[in-house]
C-alpha cells in the first residue's frame, strides 16, 4: 500500500496536490471551479458554481493481511515505487464491488501466489498514499492469519509487485524499512495480541 513519487504517512493536508487537479470544470469547462473544505478539515470537494458539478476526493480503502508462522511474520520486499526495496505485508487497494476481506485475499494471491483459507480481523488505520504528485488519504484494514503449514508452499511472486518473500521474528522486524505507518501499526497490533496470548497462557495456577 503506497505512491508514485513518495509515500507520505499521516493525514493529507494542503500539500496533497489535489488542488491543482482541475483548472476547468470537467462538466462545463468553467474556470471558476473551486476546491473547498469544511470547518477544520482539509479541502476534499470540487464544486463548480456555474453548472453545479461536484466531485469528492474521498478516502480510498485498502486491505492487507499479517501472516504469522513459526518462522516469523511474512513480509514482501516491494519491487515498485513508492518505496521500492522497503518491506510490506500482502495487500493493496479494494476494487469496486469488493469487500475488504475479498481484497485482502485477492491481493495476497496476486502478490505471492497463495492466500490463507481463514483470516481474522485485526484493525484499521489511517494512512496516506502519494501517487503522481497527488496524496490520497486511505483507510487500511488488516487481518491476521496463522496457517498450519507453509513449509511446502511454493510462492509465485508477481515480479512487478514483489522482489522476494521473507520471514522475520518479532525482535528482527525492520521497523525503519517498513513501507507505511499503517503497516507498522498492523504488525505492532498483531505482535501485541500474541504477547497478550502468551502472558495469558503463562499465568500461575493455569496449569
Amino acid at each position: 500500500m503506497g505512491s508514485k513519487t513518495d509515500g507520505i504517512d499521516g493525514r493529507a493536508g494542503g500539500d496533497s496536490g489535489v488542488g491543482s487537479l482541475f483548472r476547468f470544470c470537467p462538466a462545463c469547462a468553467s474556470p471558476r471551479i473551486q476546491f473547498l473544505g469544511s470547518g477544520n478539515n482539509p479541502p476534499r470537494r470540487w464544486v463548480c458554481p456555474d453548472c453545479g458539478f461536484q466531485y469528492y476526493h474521498n478516502v480510498a480503502a485498502s486491505a492487507g493481511v499479517v501472516i504469522g508462522t513459526d518462522k516469523g511474520i511474512l513480509l514482501i520486499e516491494r519491487a515498485k515505487e513508492p518505496r521500492a526495496g522497503s518491506y510490506t505485508l500482502p495487500g493493496g487497494f479494494v476494487d469496486p464491488g469488493e469487500g475488504a476481506e475479498e481484497a485482502a485475499l485477492r491481493e495476497c494471491f496476486e502478490e505471492i501466489g497463495w492466500a490463507p483459507e481463514t483470516m481474522h480481523y485485526l484493525g484499521s488505520y489511517a494512512n496516506s498514499y502519494r501517487y503522481a504528485g497527488v496524496t490520497y488519504s486511505t483507510c487500511d484494514t488488516f487481518y491476521w492469519a496463522e496457517p498450519a503449514n507453509l513449509g511446502g508452499i511454493q510462492f509465485r511472486l508477481d515480479p512487478v509487485e514483489s522482489s522476494r518473500v521473507l520471514f522475520v521474528q518479532a525482535e528482527a522486524v525492520p521497523w525503519n524499512a517498513i513501507s507505511f505507518e499503517s503497516t507498522r501499526r498492523a504488525i505492532r497490533g498483531y505482535l501485541e495480541m500474541k504477547n497478550v496470548e502468551r502472558k495469558g497462557r503463562s499465568r500461575p495456577g493455569d496449569s
